[in-house]
């Protein structure tokens, strides 16, 4: 029985890890878009006197899916504000309950903003964007999507997190600079 529980744990951590890796690629990938539609539109702007006209709207859109795709990695590896003098001032149990409850309410939060991104996006769906003439719905999608990733990445730190246990980082992300941003 306990040979079933440990390869249960052990695939759990390779999901876990797979999981990171591909919302770190989809990441690289939308960045990497962005800069270079930003950076060739505005190379065109200054050195031709012109530019794609959807390149501003391009670059826009995948700035929003960033920020939301970004937002689990960034949650898993301490970089959203936070403020824990309460919860290292506490003993060890009241601070796990302090940790659950946070835990439970960034639960809660990132639900509500899923159901909310739903919603928004199918009521903008009907709506075109200026310069692409694609449903605005797209654009909105990010939030939901994002929030589903949130709620995965805290599934799976949830536990090491109330329990005060360290949640290993990603490989080469520095957990002190990331919070520092």
């Amino acid at each position: 029985q306990n040979h079933s529980y440990q390869a249960r744990v052990g695939m759990l951590a390779v999901l876990e890890r797979r999981f990171v890796q591909a919302n770190r690629a989809l990441l690289i990938v939308l960045l990497t878009a962005m800069v270079i539609v930003t950076f060739v539109n505005v190379f065109l702007r200054y050195a031709g006197e012109s530019s794609f006209l959807w390149g501003e709207e391009v670059g826009r859109h995948l700035m929003i899916w960033l920020a939301f795709i970004g937002g689990g990695l960034a949650l898993r590896n301490g970089a959203h504000i936070g403020v824990d003098s309460l919860e290292r001032s506490l003993p060890l149990r009241a601070a796990r309950v302090v940790r659950a409850a946070i835990a439970l309410i960034l639960l809660v939060l990132f639900v509500a903003l899923m159901v909310e991104g739903i919603d928004y996006a199918w009521r903008t769906r009907f709506q075109a964007s200026a310069a692409l003439q694609i449903s605005i719905a797209w654009v909105y999608a990010g939030m939901p999507i994002g929030c589903l990733l949130m709620l995965a990445h805290l599934g799976f730190v949830a536990r090491r997190y109330v329990l005060g246990e360290s949640i290993e980082p990603e490989d080469g992300v520095d957990r002190e600079l990331a919070s520092a941003l």
